[in-house]
């Protein structure tokens, strides 16, 4: 059998926006897919947390991890350019996303199943510790080793769309060689991050408005999370939208992959 995950997931964005009155949200999704097997993935417990779980301890027999990025559109962007708060519109989008994401996994395991597979899906977010605010299952990481793209200083993956999206993830019991229309992981993606290719950067420590993000790129995850909750309660009339996204936005990263051109920062910005 040959599984179209990319087929998939763009329709699901189509009937999602139908069935929700929704419009000029999301550009088209980015995915790619790992082996379960990949030898990096156990590395995830040094590298993110020690209880970071294993595909295997997700889904008995799991052989492939699929991965993907919604883009935001510009307009989404653009919107949380001024203020210290989160705009109306990025955090509408965040919620909207997350639902979306279920959706997009929802639908995916009906298709496998319906083919006999079985699939094994976390949620988009809120899947953290909240003493310690690590994951127990990084998208963000996933999707790095998947060759999607790299982290910038700000912690946030950087793929070819830039890095204001959302990412999701679903684990299935079908081999890899069976996904079709989707990239599969054979070497590690190339650096990104303007700051970490050549100093050039650093934009995103900047715009945060309490410095969680240090000099040489240290992030202090605490001091970040308690202004997605400030931003969370200014925006409680609409969900629950713990987001800021100041530090992703402006940025030579937001909507691309700058070092595809290596602009000159000081020059655009």
């Amino acid at each position: 059998m040959d599984f179209e995950p990319k087929k998939v997931i763009q329709e699901c964005i189509v009937s999602f926006e139908t069935e929700n009155g929704l419009t000029d949200i999301w550009k088209p999704p980015l995915m790619a897919a790992l082996s379960a097997d990949d030898p990096m993935i156990p590395e995830l417990r040094k590298a993110v947390s020690q209880d970071h779980l294993l595909p295997q301890e997700l889904l008995t027999g799991a052989k492939s991890i699929i991965v993907y990025f919604i883009p935001f559109e510009n307009r989404i962007v653009k919107s949380n350019l001024i203020g210290e708060v989160a705009s109306e519109d990025w955090a509408r989008a965040y919620i909207h996303t997350n639902r979306l994401i279920d959706f997009i996994n929802e639908e995916l395991t009906k298709c496998l199943n319906r083919q006999g597979y079985q699939a094994a899906k976390t949620k988009a977010t809120h899947n953290f510790d909240e003493k310690t605010l690590m994951s127990r299952w990084s998208h963000r990481h996933i999707a790095c080793l998947a060759g999607l793209g790299s982290f910038g200083l700000n912690n946030m993956l950087i793929t070819s769309f830039g890095c204001c999206g959302r990412l999701g993830s679903i684990i299935t019991n079908l081999e890899t060689s069976e996904l079709s229309g989707i990239s599969i992981k054979t070497v590690p993606g190339p650096e990104k991050c303007l700051y970490k290719i050549n100093g050039s950067c650093g934009l995103c420590r900047k715009k945060c408005p309490d410095l969680a993000i240090g000099e040489g790129g240290n992030f202090n995850r605490h001091n970040c999370y308690q202004i997605c909750l400030r931003n969370a309660e200014k925006n409680k009339h609409m969900g629950f939208a713990d987001v800021c996204g100041k530090c992703l936005v402006g940025l030579p990263c937001s909507d691309r992959d700058p070092s595809s051109a290596m602009h000159n920062v000081s020059s655009v910005y």
